[in-house]
């Protein structure tokens, strides 16, 4: 399988071999062994900025109104903000179209085992999120991913170095195979194992009754005023991102009337199932990470810590930059200056990408007049 490649520079050349077979918990969600290319994408000329929009302004923070999420820059809905939910949400095609995304505050994708990607939820700020899933098994680096925003990690098994990891630490989680069963029901409308699912009300009735502490530091974004016009990067009204599968085809496309990219999988536009809403965020991050497969089964490894290179679309532009992660906090965009990136009011999906054979050969985007 080719990868396509595009315009950015490439980085140092890693060698990456996902096996077939997964753990039993994933056992239907088995891919082909995919090799990725080792050949580096070819250079091209740098694009030119985007012009000036009258006087630069000065970004200003958007005005409180009660309480207001740090993970979306929002007013709650109900006026308080409950500890995160980090959910592991199945991606393989059978489990789409999924329930619940289109109301999670953060939306990860990471490859797992066999070139499929799994989603985590970060939910928090939506308080009646009436069905969630399917719900899948959780790595190590996944678990990382949630608890970074004091979430308490929801699943359904796990592989042996995560359950290593959850029971040596003592985690605050809820396993469907574990003692928080009754909080997870089965749907007859799908095979298993991708019918499994939950709602925000079962999952914070059990997480109480398990001793979960309600309330948490949660670490938040810096937000721009909705109404600021951005005047730097390069327009991109459409972003594309291919994982390893051509099953996982990513694409976002920008709605200048809600400031949104609305998510497309495979071609189509990706919908919840829930409300058949369009799945949409008003910030993308898309991140360069370096992959290690650890054994035969093919689990990975997965640098959240490091740093790399990334890309951030937002109103339709996009402006290349750093991730960057802090010991204790979230993973955060740095643009070239130095300074984080402040985020509009909204979603933000972060999807991560092998940095081999580059991480351009992952992302490419579509160059237009910027229309907001």
């Amino acid at each position: 399988m080719s990868i396509p490649m595009n315009r950015y520079v490439s980085r140092p050349v890693y060698a990456l071999v996902l096996a077939a077979a997964l753990l039993s918990a994933c056992s239907n969600e088995q891919a082909s062994p995919v090799p990725v290319p080792t050949s580096a994408p070819t250079a091209a000329p740098t694009l030119e900025p985007l012009p000036t929009e009258a006087a630069e302004q000065t970004p200003t923070p958007a005005p409180a109104a009660g309480v207001v999420s740090g993970l979306t820059g929002l007013a709650a809905e109900e006026g308080s903000l409950p500890r995160p939910l980090a959910v592991m949400i199945n991606n393989a095609p059978a489990a789409r179209p999924q329930s619940g995304i289109s109301e999670a505050d953060i939306l990860y994708e990471v490859l797992a085992e066999g070139g499929i990607t799994r989603l985590i939820g970060i939910f928090q700020s939506h308080a009646g999120v009436v069905k969630i899933g399917p719900i899948r098994s959780i790595r190590p680096y996944l678990l990382d991913i949630g608890e970074s925003y004091g979430g308490v990690t929801v699943h359904a098994g796990g592989s042996p170095d995560a359950y290593a990891i959850l029971q040596r630490q003592k985690k605050a989680d809820m396993d469907e195979i574990g003692r928080a069963g009754a909080y997870f029901w089965r749907d007859k409308e799908r095979k298993a194992p991708h019918n499994l699912y939950s709602n925000a009300a079962k999952l914070r009735e059990g997480a109480a009754k398990l001793g979960y502490a309600e309330s948490v530091k949660v670490p938040g974004f810096l937000f721009n005023d909705p109404d600021y016009i951005p005047v730097e990067g390069t327009p991109a009204l459409e972003l594309s991102v291919n994982f390893l599968l051509k099953s996982y085809n990513v694409g976002y496309k920008y709605n200048a009337e809600q400031r949104t990219y609305a998510r497309w999988v495979n071609g189509k536009p990706h919908l919840d199932l829930n409300n058949n809403r369009p799945v949409e965020a008003a910030n993308i991050i898309v991140m360069g990470s370096d992959h290690k497969v650890l054994d035969d089964i093919g689990r990975l490894q997965v640098d959240t810590e490091l740093g790399g290179e990334a890309v951030l679309l937002q109103r339709g532009v996009s402006i290349k930059g750093k991730w960057s992660r802090s010991p204790g906090d979230i993973i955060r965009f740095v643009k070239k200056d130095g300074k984080e990136a402040l985020m509009f009011p909204g979603l933000t999906h972060i999807l991560i990408v092998p940095n081999s054979p580059s991480f351009s050969s992952h992302v490419e985007y579509t160059l237009a007049p910027a229309s907001r």
